[in-house]
């Protein structure tokens, strides 16, 4: 098994410890839509995280975005130690002390999880955080606030922890 985090691992990686269900939902394409099973479900099975994409016509195009939002869950859910120095994903996209990287983008999961295992080993410390990131502070809380479910988890933690909040 792959020891990056699960976020990153490749589609049949990833898939082979999952259980994936086709779905009849609502929505878009008409009869089409109540007569195939176009909707994705897609469970994790060690961690039971589960996602799931019904919004496009094709089974194809849901499982895709099953497992995208899949990888962002698990990136949010699954924390392992960090890795120092940084991956070379994380170092591909920085410039200077900027990250530069879309939520879109297939890396971002991964990244992210990167940036979560590094503030949870760090007690949620941003600025030691960035540092050890190689990014700015500001930067390191742009990238977060990409993914509101991890900035509203890194407040959350550092609440606990009796630190400020970010805004």
């Amino acid at each position: 098994m792959n020891a990056a985090h699960p976020a990153g691992w490749p589609d049949a990686e990833l898939l082979a410890e999952c259980a994936v269900q086709r779905l009849r939902r609502s929505g878009p394409g008409g009869q089409h839509r109540n007569k195939v099973e176009t909707a994705v479900r897609i469970r994790h099975l060690p961690t039971q995280l589960t996602a799931e994409a019904s919004e496009r016509r094709s089974q194809k195009e849901n499982g895709k975005v099953a497992l995208a939002r899949l990888r962002v869950q698990l990136a949010l859910g699954v924390r392992q130690p960090a890795v120092h120095p940084p991956s070379r994903s994380w170092r591909s996209r920085l410039q200077g002390r900027r990250i530069c990287v879309s939520r879109q983008h297939v890396d971002f999961p991964a990244l992210l999880a990167e940036a979560l295992d590094v503030l949870q080993d760090l007690g949620f410390d941003m600025p030691n955080a960035a540092s050890q990131l190689g990014c700015s502070t500001s930067q390191l809380t742009r990238f977060l606030k990409l993914e509101p479910q991890a900035f509203a988890q890194v407040n959350m933690e550092r609440e606990q922890r009796g630190l400020r909040i970010l805004f």
